[in-house]
């Protein structure tokens, strides 16, 4: 694949985060020249967080890194749901 213009997308296809993409070109487009905001909920049913959440907080903060806006919601907002 061809160097991408989004220093995220390089960054997580370095990585090994990117498996397979709908529209890589739009999605490395938008992410160039636009700011991506990503969010992850935690709910409170479990006593701690664990190895399994480790990939979603490690994107959420390449995104962050990379100038773009990460959202963690943890708490009672997302049990309810």
């Amino acid at each position: 694949m061809t160097k991408l213009k989004s220093q995220f997308l390089n960054d997580a296809q370095a990585r090994g985060f990117i498996h397979q993409c709908t529209d890589m070109d739009a999605l490395d487009a938008l992410a160039a020249t636009k700011t991506i905001t990503a969010y992850i909920g935690f709910d409170c049913t479990a006593p701690s967080l664990h190895a399994g959440h480790m990939m979603s907080i490690m994107t959420l903060r390449l995104l962050q890194k990379s100038g773009h806006k990460p959202i963690v919601l943890m708490g009672g907002g997302t049990t309810k749901v």
